[in-house]
Protein backbone atom coordinates (compact mmCIF):
# COMPACT_ATOMS: atom_id res chain seq x y z
CA UNK A 1 0.00 0.00 0.00
CA UNK A 2 1.12 3.35 -0.83
CA UNK A 3 1.27 6.50 1.31
CA UNK A 4 1.03 10.28 -0.58
CA UNK A 5 2.30 12.43 0.54
CA UNK A 6 1.05 16.43 0.91
CA UNK A 7 4.34 19.25 0.81
CA UNK A 8 3.35 22.95 0.65
CA UNK A 9 6.04 24.71 1.69
CA UNK A 10 9.71 24.55 2.80
CA UNK A 11 13.11 22.70 1.59
CA UNK A 12 12.89 19.20 0.76
CA UNK A 13 16.48 18.88 1.68
CA UNK A 14 15.20 19.55 5.19
CA UNK A 15 12.04 16.82 4.76
CA UNK A 16 13.92 13.80 3.35
CA UNK A 17 10.34 11.62 3.83
CA UNK A 18 12.09 8.78 1.75
CA UNK A 19 14.72 8.28 4.05
CA UNK A 20 12.08 8.75 7.26
CA UNK A 21 10.20 5.52 5.40
CA UNK A 22 12.93 3.99 4.46
CA UNK A 23 11.44 1.02 6.24
CA UNK A 24 7.80 0.95 4.73
CA UNK A 25 7.16 -2.05 2.81
CA UNK A 26 4.92 0.14 0.02
CA UNK A 27 5.45 2.70 -1.99
CA UNK A 28 5.21 7.01 -1.37
CA UNK A 29 4.02 9.68 -3.65
CA UNK A 30 4.90 12.95 -3.27
CA UNK A 31 3.20 16.12 -4.49
CA UNK A 32 4.83 19.55 -3.86
CA UNK A 33 4.14 22.91 -4.52
CA UNK A 34 6.11 24.48 -7.64
CA UNK A 35 5.74 27.84 -6.51
CA UNK A 36 7.70 27.16 -3.25
CA UNK A 37 10.01 24.56 -5.05
CA UNK A 38 11.10 27.70 -7.35
CA UNK A 39 11.40 30.47 -4.47
CA UNK A 40 13.77 27.65 -2.95
CA UNK A 41 16.21 27.15 -6.03
CA UNK A 42 15.31 23.00 -5.31
CA UNK A 43 14.27 20.50 -7.61
CA UNK A 44 12.25 17.58 -6.88
CA UNK A 45 14.10 14.37 -5.83
CA UNK A 46 15.30 12.83 -8.71
CA UNK A 47 14.93 8.36 -10.35
CA UNK A 48 17.61 7.55 -7.09
CA UNK A 49 15.28 8.08 -4.52
CA UNK A 50 12.88 6.05 -2.86
CA UNK A 51 9.51 8.03 -4.36
CA UNK A 52 7.76 6.03 -6.47
CA UNK A 53 6.24 9.14 -7.75
CA UNK A 54 7.26 12.81 -7.60
CA UNK A 55 5.00 15.19 -9.20
CA UNK A 56 4.97 19.33 -8.70
CA UNK A 57 1.88 21.03 -8.69
CA UNK A 58 1.43 24.65 -10.17
CA UNK A 59 -0.87 27.28 -8.15
CA UNK A 60 -1.06 24.69 -5.26
CA UNK A 61 -2.18 26.72 -2.28
CA UNK A 62 -5.22 28.22 -4.23
CA UNK A 63 -6.04 26.07 -6.67
CA UNK A 64 -7.78 22.49 -7.00
CA UNK A 65 -4.97 20.89 -8.50
CA UNK A 66 -3.51 19.21 -5.74
CA UNK A 67 -6.88 17.58 -4.62
CA UNK A 68 -7.77 16.02 -8.01
CA UNK A 69 -4.27 14.54 -8.90
CA UNK A 70 -4.31 13.17 -5.10
CA UNK A 71 -7.77 11.48 -6.29
CA UNK A 72 -6.49 10.20 -9.64
CA UNK A 73 -3.46 9.09 -8.13
CA UNK A 74 -4.97 7.37 -4.76
CA UNK A 75 -6.94 5.31 -7.27
CA UNK A 76 -3.68 4.56 -9.12
CA UNK A 77 -1.48 3.24 -6.62
CA UNK A 78 -3.69 1.95 -3.78
CA UNK A 79 -3.10 4.73 -1.55
CA UNK A 80 -3.57 3.69 2.32
CA UNK A 81 -1.94 6.86 4.08
CA UNK A 82 -2.51 10.66 3.49
CA UNK A 83 0.67 12.69 5.13
CA UNK A 84 0.67 16.41 5.95
CA UNK A 85 3.04 18.07 7.80
CA UNK A 86 2.38 21.45 7.15
CA UNK A 87 -0.71 23.87 8.82
CA UNK A 88 -2.27 24.53 5.66
CA UNK A 89 -2.16 21.02 4.09
CA UNK A 90 -3.80 19.67 7.12
CA UNK A 91 -7.34 20.37 6.09
CA UNK A 92 -6.99 18.95 2.41
CA UNK A 93 -5.84 16.04 3.95
CA UNK A 94 -8.32 15.40 6.14
CA UNK A 95 -10.84 15.60 3.52
CA UNK A 96 -9.02 13.58 1.06
CA UNK A 97 -8.93 10.59 4.19
CA UNK A 98 -12.73 11.02 4.42
CA UNK A 99 -13.36 10.64 0.84
CA UNK A 100 -11.08 7.76 0.55
CA UNK A 101 -12.20 6.18 4.17
CA UNK A 102 -8.23 6.57 5.05
CA UNK A 103 -7.35 6.30 8.39
CA UNK A 104 -5.91 9.55 10.12
CA UNK A 105 -7.03 12.94 11.35
CA UNK A 106 -10.69 14.10 9.46
CA UNK A 107 -11.67 17.41 9.43
CA UNK A 108 -13.95 17.60 12.72
CA UNK A 109 -10.55 17.09 14.19
CA UNK A 110 -8.48 19.81 12.53
CA UNK A 111 -11.18 22.59 12.56
CA UNK A 112 -11.26 23.29 15.35
CA UNK A 113 -7.07 23.70 15.18
CA UNK A 114 -7.61 25.97 12.14
CA UNK A 115 -10.52 28.03 12.98
CA UNK A 116 -9.29 30.68 15.89
CA UNK A 117 -12.80 31.64 16.63
CA UNK A 118 -13.88 28.10 17.45
CA UNK A 119 -10.49 27.04 18.96
CA UNK A 120 -11.02 29.84 21.57
CA UNK A 121 -14.31 29.22 22.28
CA UNK A 122 -13.47 25.43 22.96
CA UNK A 123 -10.16 25.84 25.14
CA UNK A 124 -12.08 28.66 27.25
CA UNK A 125 -14.86 26.47 27.72
CA UNK A 126 -12.47 23.95 29.45
CA UNK A 127 -11.43 27.01 31.92
CA UNK A 128 -7.94 28.02 29.55
CA UNK A 129 -8.63 32.08 28.92
CA UNK A 130 -7.87 33.18 25.87
CA UNK A 131 -8.58 36.97 24.69
CA UNK A 132 -11.36 38.39 24.01
CA UNK A 133 -12.56 38.95 19.88
CA UNK A 134 -15.38 39.63 17.23
CA UNK A 135 -15.73 37.53 14.18
CA UNK A 136 -15.69 41.13 11.77
CA UNK A 137 -18.39 40.61 8.84
CA UNK A 138 -18.15 44.35 8.30
CA UNK A 139 -16.44 47.68 9.06
CA UNK A 140 -18.94 47.85 12.00
CA UNK A 141 -17.93 44.84 13.99
CA UNK A 142 -14.02 46.55 14.02
CA UNK A 143 -15.36 49.93 15.05
CA UNK A 144 -17.59 48.92 17.74
CA UNK A 145 -15.41 46.10 18.78
CA UNK A 146 -12.15 48.99 19.10
CA UNK A 147 -14.71 51.26 20.59
CA UNK A 148 -15.86 48.75 23.43
CA UNK A 149 -12.12 47.02 23.85
CA UNK A 150 -10.17 50.19 23.41
CA UNK A 151 -6.74 50.27 21.68
CA UNK A 152 -4.64 47.99 20.49
CA UNK A 153 -6.46 45.77 18.46
CA UNK A 154 -5.63 42.71 16.25
CA UNK A 155 -6.74 41.94 13.20
CA UNK A 156 -6.42 38.75 11.39
CA UNK A 157 -7.55 36.18 9.14
CA UNK A 158 -9.26 33.57 11.24
CA UNK A 159 -7.30 30.51 9.57
CA UNK A 160 -4.37 32.11 9.36
CA UNK A 161 -0.53 31.27 9.55
CA UNK A 162 2.86 32.37 9.34
CA UNK A 163 1.81 36.53 10.16
CA UNK A 164 -0.07 36.94 6.90
CA UNK A 165 -2.47 39.35 6.96
CA UNK A 166 -1.82 40.10 11.01
CA UNK A 167 -2.31 43.61 12.00
CA UNK A 168 -2.02 45.20 14.94
CA UNK A 169 -4.32 48.30 15.02
CA UNK A 170 -2.77 50.61 17.46
CA UNK A 171 -4.47 54.19 16.93
CA UNK A 172 -7.95 55.18 15.78
CA UNK A 173 -5.94 56.55 12.78
CA UNK A 174 -4.35 53.08 12.07
CA UNK A 175 -8.29 51.72 12.20
CA UNK A 176 -9.47 54.48 9.68
CA UNK A 177 -6.32 53.70 7.55
CA UNK A 178 -7.01 50.13 7.73
CA UNK A 179 -10.98 50.52 6.78
CA UNK A 180 -9.91 52.58 3.58
CA UNK A 181 -7.61 49.86 2.70
CA UNK A 182 -9.21 46.90 3.03
CA UNK A 183 -11.88 45.05 1.05
CA UNK A 184 -12.47 42.17 3.12
CA UNK A 185 -15.32 44.50 5.03
CA UNK A 186 -17.17 46.21 2.14
CA UNK A 187 -19.74 44.43 0.37
CA UNK A 188 -21.34 41.58 0.52
CA UNK A 189 -19.04 38.98 0.71
CA UNK A 190 -18.55 37.08 3.82
CA UNK A 191 -15.12 37.82 5.45
CA UNK A 192 -12.12 35.76 6.68
CA UNK A 193 -11.71 38.08 9.41
CA UNK A 194 -11.81 38.69 13.28
CA UNK A 195 -10.79 40.96 15.66
CA UNK A 196 -8.74 40.58 19.39
CA UNK A 197 -7.37 42.63 21.86
CA UNK A 198 -3.78 42.67 22.62
CA UNK A 199 -2.68 41.23 25.06
CA UNK A 200 1.01 41.51 25.68
CA UNK A 201 4.33 42.01 23.74
CA UNK A 202 5.82 38.85 26.06
CA UNK A 203 4.65 35.58 24.25
CA UNK A 204 5.74 32.37 25.13
CA UNK A 205 5.57 28.84 23.44
CA UNK A 206 5.04 25.50 23.86
CA UNK A 207 5.92 22.74 21.37
CA UNK A 208 5.68 19.22 22.33
CA UNK A 209 4.93 15.75 20.73
CA UNK A 210 1.56 13.61 21.11
CA UNK A 211 1.76 9.62 20.11
CA UNK A 212 -1.16 7.17 20.87
CA UNK A 213 -2.96 9.82 22.98
CA UNK A 214 -0.44 10.68 25.23
CA UNK A 215 2.52 13.68 25.64
CA UNK A 216 6.13 12.51 25.05
CA UNK A 217 7.57 15.16 25.65
CA UNK A 218 6.37 19.07 25.87
CA UNK A 219 9.01 22.34 26.76
CA UNK A 220 7.93 25.80 26.76
CA UNK A 221 10.21 28.45 25.07
CA UNK A 222 10.33 32.24 24.89
CA UNK A 223 10.13 34.93 21.51
CA UNK A 224 11.84 37.49 22.53
CA UNK A 225 10.71 40.04 20.33
CA UNK A 226 7.40 40.95 18.81
CA UNK A 227 6.42 37.94 16.47
CA UNK A 228 4.10 39.96 14.32
CA UNK A 229 6.26 42.96 13.70
CA UNK A 230 8.68 42.09 11.32
CA UNK A 231 8.62 44.39 8.55
CA UNK A 232 11.57 47.14 8.77
CA UNK A 233 12.72 45.51 12.08
CA UNK A 234 15.61 44.42 11.42
CA UNK A 235 17.02 42.70 14.88
CA UNK A 236 17.97 39.65 15.42
CA UNK A 237 14.79 37.40 16.84
CA UNK A 238 15.72 35.46 20.17
CA UNK A 239 14.03 32.38 20.46
CA UNK A 240 14.83 30.79 23.73
CA UNK A 241 14.17 27.32 25.96
CA UNK A 242 13.05 28.69 29.29
CA UNK A 243 15.55 26.87 32.16
CA UNK A 244 13.74 24.11 34.48
CA UNK A 245 13.16 25.75 37.71
CA UNK A 246 11.45 29.02 35.84
CA UNK A 247 8.37 29.52 37.47
CA UNK A 248 7.01 29.82 34.20
CA UNK A 249 7.97 26.37 32.88
CA UNK A 250 5.12 24.49 35.08
CA UNK A 251 2.70 26.79 34.43
CA UNK A 252 3.21 27.19 30.26
CA UNK A 253 3.12 23.31 30.33
CA UNK A 254 -0.22 23.01 32.27
CA UNK A 255 -1.76 25.70 30.06
CA UNK A 256 -0.96 23.35 26.84
CA UNK A 257 -2.26 20.22 28.49
CA UNK A 258 -5.30 21.26 28.94
CA UNK A 259 -5.51 22.97 25.79
CA UNK A 260 -4.77 19.49 24.56
CA UNK A 261 -7.40 17.94 26.09
CA UNK A 262 -9.95 20.68 25.33
CA UNK A 263 -9.05 19.80 21.80
CA UNK A 264 -10.98 16.63 19.41
CA UNK A 265 -6.84 16.30 18.80
CA UNK A 266 -5.84 12.94 16.73
CA UNK A 267 -4.28 9.94 18.46
CA UNK A 268 -0.31 11.13 16.81
CA UNK A 269 0.86 14.92 15.95
CA UNK A 270 3.23 17.28 16.84
CA UNK A 271 1.81 20.63 18.77
CA UNK A 272 2.63 24.06 18.81
CA UNK A 273 0.85 26.82 21.18
CA UNK A 274 1.62 30.20 21.76
CA UNK A 275 0.84 31.81 25.31
CA UNK A 276 0.77 35.41 26.28
CA UNK A 277 2.34 36.28 29.54
CA UNK A 278 0.52 39.39 30.63
CA UNK A 279 2.20 42.47 33.03
CA UNK A 280 -0.11 40.91 35.94
CA UNK A 281 0.96 37.50 35.69
CA UNK A 282 -1.95 35.90 34.12
CA UNK A 283 -1.26 33.09 31.22
CA UNK A 284 -3.39 33.56 27.62
CA UNK A 285 -3.55 31.04 24.96
CA UNK A 286 -3.14 32.83 21.61
CA UNK A 287 -3.25 29.73 19.30
CA UNK A 288 -2.28 26.22 19.26
CA UNK A 289 -1.66 24.49 16.19
CA UNK A 290 -1.96 20.41 15.78
CA UNK A 291 1.59 20.44 14.06
CA UNK A 292 5.36 21.08 14.41
CA UNK A 293 6.26 25.07 15.03
CA UNK A 294 7.79 26.54 12.36
CA UNK A 295 11.30 28.34 11.31
CA UNK A 296 14.02 26.05 13.84
CA UNK A 297 11.59 24.06 15.94
CA UNK A 298 12.73 20.84 14.51
CA UNK A 299 15.93 21.27 15.04
CA UNK A 300 15.67 22.49 18.73
CA UNK A 301 13.80 19.36 19.17
CA UNK A 302 16.34 17.40 17.89
CA UNK A 303 18.85 19.30 20.27
CA UNK A 304 16.27 18.95 23.26
CA UNK A 305 15.10 15.44 23.13
CA UNK A 306 17.37 13.89 20.24
CA UNK A 307 14.34 13.29 17.61
CA UNK A 308 13.09 14.98 14.94
CA UNK A 309 8.92 15.49 15.52
CA UNK A 310 8.06 15.30 12.06
CA UNK A 311 9.62 12.45 11.67
CA UNK A 312 8.10 10.59 13.95
CA UNK A 313 4.83 12.18 13.96
CA UNK A 314 4.73 10.53 10.29
CA UNK A 315 6.31 7.62 11.43
CA UNK A 316 4.04 6.81 14.22
CA UNK A 317 1.31 7.58 11.84
CA UNK A 318 1.86 4.92 9.40
CA UNK A 319 2.43 2.38 12.31
CA UNK A 320 6.43 2.10 12.32
CA UNK A 321 8.67 1.76 14.97
CA UNK A 322 9.66 5.06 17.25
CA UNK A 323 12.93 5.85 18.68
CA UNK A 324 11.09 6.02 22.55
CA UNK A 325 8.59 3.71 23.77
CA UNK A 326 4.71 5.41 24.12
CA UNK A 327 3.54 5.37 27.41
CA UNK A 328 6.81 5.88 29.29
CA UNK A 329 6.96 8.81 31.52
CA UNK A 330 7.71 12.11 29.26
CA UNK A 331 11.59 13.02 28.46
CA UNK A 332 13.32 15.91 29.69
CA UNK A 333 16.03 18.10 27.88
CA UNK A 334 19.48 16.86 27.29
CA UNK A 335 20.28 20.91 26.68
CA UNK A 336 18.65 24.30 26.59
CA UNK A 337 18.71 25.67 23.22
CA UNK A 338 17.31 28.40 21.17
CA UNK A 339 17.34 29.91 18.24
CA UNK A 340 18.63 33.22 15.71
CA UNK A 341 16.47 34.37 12.90
CA UNK A 342 17.36 37.18 11.21
CA UNK A 343 14.67 38.77 8.28
CA UNK A 344 15.82 39.54 4.76
CA UNK A 345 16.41 42.87 3.73
CA UNK A 346 17.51 44.71 0.64
CA UNK A 347 20.35 44.64 -1.64
CA UNK A 348 22.47 42.22 -4.00
CA UNK A 349 24.14 39.22 -1.49
CA UNK A 350 28.39 40.22 -2.41
CA UNK A 351 29.39 38.16 0.24
CA UNK A 352 28.16 35.08 2.66
CA UNK A 353 30.04 34.85 6.19
CA UNK A 354 30.65 31.25 6.05
CA UNK A 355 30.94 28.56 8.92
CA UNK A 356 29.87 29.53 12.40
CA UNK A 357 33.21 30.05 14.62
CA UNK A 358 31.24 28.84 17.69
CA UNK A 359 31.57 25.14 18.78
CA UNK A 360 27.63 25.56 19.89
CA UNK A 361 26.32 26.61 17.11
CA UNK A 362 24.61 23.35 16.59
CA UNK A 363 22.95 24.17 12.89
CA UNK A 364 23.30 26.95 10.45
CA UNK A 365 20.05 27.18 7.76
CA UNK A 366 21.54 29.13 5.64
CA UNK A 367 18.40 30.76 2.93
CA UNK A 368 20.52 33.38 0.52
CA UNK A 369 23.44 32.58 -1.98
CA UNK A 370 25.79 34.74 -3.48
CA UNK A 371 24.36 37.31 -5.95
CA UNK A 372 21.07 36.93 -5.16
CA UNK A 373 19.03 40.06 -5.18
CA UNK A 374 17.16 40.75 -1.85
CA UNK A 375 13.82 42.03 -1.44
CA UNK A 376 12.74 43.12 2.33
CA UNK A 377 11.07 40.25 3.98
CA UNK A 378 7.68 39.95 2.68
CA UNK A 379 6.34 37.72 5.66
CA UNK A 380 7.33 36.77 9.43
CA UNK A 381 9.63 33.83 8.26
CA UNK A 382 11.73 35.28 5.16
CA UNK A 383 14.59 34.67 6.77
CA UNK A 384 18.40 35.46 5.37
CA UNK A 385 19.64 32.84 8.03
CA UNK A 386 18.47 30.70 11.34
CA UNK A 387 20.90 29.24 13.92
CA UNK A 388 20.23 26.64 16.05
CA UNK A 389 22.46 26.70 19.69
CA UNK A 390 23.41 24.97 22.90
CA UNK A 391 23.23 26.65 26.38
CA UNK A 392 23.64 25.37 29.98
CA UNK A 393 20.86 28.30 30.54
CA UNK A 394 18.71 31.04 29.29
CA UNK A 395 21.05 33.79 30.25
CA UNK A 396 23.61 32.02 28.08
CA UNK A 397 21.47 31.72 25.35
CA UNK A 398 20.64 35.34 24.68
CA UNK A 399 24.63 36.29 25.58
CA UNK A 400 25.98 33.88 22.56
CA UNK A 401 22.74 34.48 20.29
CA UNK A 402 24.13 38.15 20.64
CA UNK A 403 27.86 37.19 19.72
CA UNK A 404 26.40 35.19 16.84
CA UNK A 405 24.45 37.99 15.19
CA UNK A 406 26.83 40.57 15.46
CA UNK A 407 29.50 37.77 13.51
CA UNK A 408 26.79 37.13 10.80
CA UNK A 409 25.94 40.78 10.37
CA UNK A 410 29.55 41.82 10.52
CA UNK A 411 30.62 39.40 7.62
CA UNK A 412 27.82 39.62 5.81
CA UNK A 413 27.92 42.01 2.21
CA UNK A 414 25.32 43.84 0.63
CA UNK A 415 25.08 45.69 -1.95
CA UNK A 416 22.54 48.29 -2.91
CA UNK A 417 20.95 46.46 -5.75
CA UNK A 418 17.44 45.97 -5.22
CA UNK A 419 14.29 43.77 -6.69
CA UNK A 420 11.60 45.09 -7.65
CA UNK A 421 8.73 42.84 -5.30
CA UNK A 422 6.39 40.52 -7.51
CA UNK A 423 2.90 39.60 -7.57
CA UNK A 424 4.70 35.71 -6.71
CA UNK A 425 6.64 37.02 -3.41
CA UNK A 426 3.51 38.01 -2.45
CA UNK A 427 1.58 35.11 -3.13
CA UNK A 428 4.07 33.04 -1.55
CA UNK A 429 3.74 35.35 1.33
CA UNK A 430 0.60 33.33 2.42
CA UNK A 431 1.87 30.30 2.02
CA UNK A 432 3.85 30.38 5.91
CA UNK A 433 3.52 28.27 8.64
CA UNK A 434 3.20 29.26 12.31
CA UNK A 435 -0.16 30.69 15.16
CA UNK A 436 -0.52 33.46 17.13
CA UNK A 437 -0.33 36.96 17.11
CA UNK A 438 2.20 36.20 14.69
CA UNK A 439 1.36 32.83 13.33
Amino acid sequence: MTVLILHLRGSLRDAPYDRWLSDYDGGLILLASREHLELLGEELPGPESGYTHVEAVSDYQAGGGVEARALQLAREHGVRYVIAPQEQDLERAARLREILDLPGQRFDSVFPFRDKPLMKDTVRAAGVEVAEYQVLECALDLITFAQNHGFPVVVKPRDGAGSFGVRILRTQEALDGFLADDGDLHGTGRSNLMVENYISDTMCHVDGLVIDGRVVYAWPSQYLYALAVFQGDLKGRYDVTLDAGDPLTPRLLDVADRSIAALPAPRDFAFHAEIFHTPDDRLVLGEIACRTGGAAQRDIQRALFGLDPTEAWIRAQIGLPLPFTPGAPRLTPATLTGQLALLKRPGTVLALPGEPPFDWVLKQNLFIREGQVLEAAAYAADFLVTFVIAAPTRAESVRRMGLLEDWFLGALKLGDGTAEPTARRARLAGMTEGTGHAR
